[in-house]
């Protein structure tokens, strides 16, 4: 059971002065970041893309664990939900845009990396990239924290703590590496398809911000036995923090909105010049003793093409 501290009011001076070690997050971390750039040397994918793997995925991910954010997690409700909306939407984004599973497979010797590969085009690989999968999973997974004992037990129960953040980074980086598409992944799908889900996965979040906004007060026991002094009643704090989970969410995620949106357009732009190229390939046909017919449909008929002439 984690131990309750009396902490100082979260103010900005103690937000920026409030550090702590959290092991287990921060040892993987570090196995992750060393390990990355070592295989990374035999990959070839850019260094830009791990500058953002260590900066974006690992560093945040250090900060949500050991800075102010990990200090109040067990304190502020809002706190709580920052840290969720980043381990759940950044982490996991920055972590997808480095390419990790390009990484492993570059670095594994040949007999390896076809195994790999192969598993990553399996059956359970197929099934946890299919759209309703991991789209579910993030929509899911919040309402289950929140409105079931999950989260007074994460609170409570160091250990528990620990696996839900775990959890949390990994379904949102099974998420985002299913529709970035930047890493060898079974299932395509246009991004079309993606945007439409990106907007009801925005309806949901906004469905679980009023829930907490207007309903009953989560793990209140918990919040009371702190006899807090300072900061905003239990209401007010969790007031902020489902607009917390609402606004912060929909605003972390344009980057992976504005992402879809350019490859949207380059997929339109790209489909377009096949359709012309294709046009312009095609073998063109004679009528009416050897003129060349073309262009458009409506040219093709003889009727048609006479009466448009007029």
């Amino acid at each position: 059971m984690n131990v309750i501290v009396a902490l100082p009011p979260l103010t900005a001076a103690t937000a920026v002065t409030s550090w702590r070690l959290d092991v287990t997050t921060t040892v993987l971390a570090v196995v992750i970041v060393v390990g990355y750039w070592w295989g990374r040397r035999r990959s070839t994918v850019p260094v830009g893309r791990g500058v953002v793997f260590s900066v974006v995925g690992v560093g945040i991910w250090l900060l949500t664990a050991d800075s102010a954010l990990g200090v109040y997690d067990d304190e502020l409700f809002w706190v709580r939900a920052a840290q969720i909306v980043l381990l759940l939407m950044v982490v996991p984004f920055g972590l997808a845009l480095g390419m990790p599973l390009t990484v492993v497979l570059g670095s594994l010797p040949a007999a390896a990396g076809t195994r790999f590969e192969a598993a990553l085009h399996g059956h359970m690989a197929r099934f946890l990239t299919h759209p309703a999968t991991m789209s579910a999973a993030l929509l899911v997974l919040p309402w289950l924290i929140y409105l079931t004992g999950w989260y007074r037990a994460l609170l409570t129960h160091g250990p528990v703590d620990v696996l839900t953040r775990l959890l949390i980074v990994l379904v949102g980086w099974c998420y985002f590496t299913s529709r970035l598409h930047l890493d060898p992944v079974p299932r395509h799908f246009s991004p079309g398809l993606s945007l439409i889900i990106t907007v009801v996965e925005a309806i949901g979040d906004g469905l679980l911000g009023i829930v907490l906004w207007q309903g009953t007060l989560v793990a209140l026991d918990h919040y009371l036995a702190l006899d807090r002094m300072w900061g905003p009643s239990p209401r007010t704090d969790q007031t902020i923090g489902a607009g917390v989970l609402w606004v912060f969410g929909d605003v972390v995620g344009l980057p992976f909105l504005l992402t879809l949106l350019r490859r949207f357009t380059l997929d339109d732009r790209a489909r377009a010049q096949r359709v012309d190229e294709q046009l312009a390939s095609a073998p063109t046909s004679t009528v009416d003793g050897g003129e060349p017919q073309g262009g458009l449909w409506w040219e093709q008929d003889p009727q048609l093409r006479d009466r448009f002439r007029r």
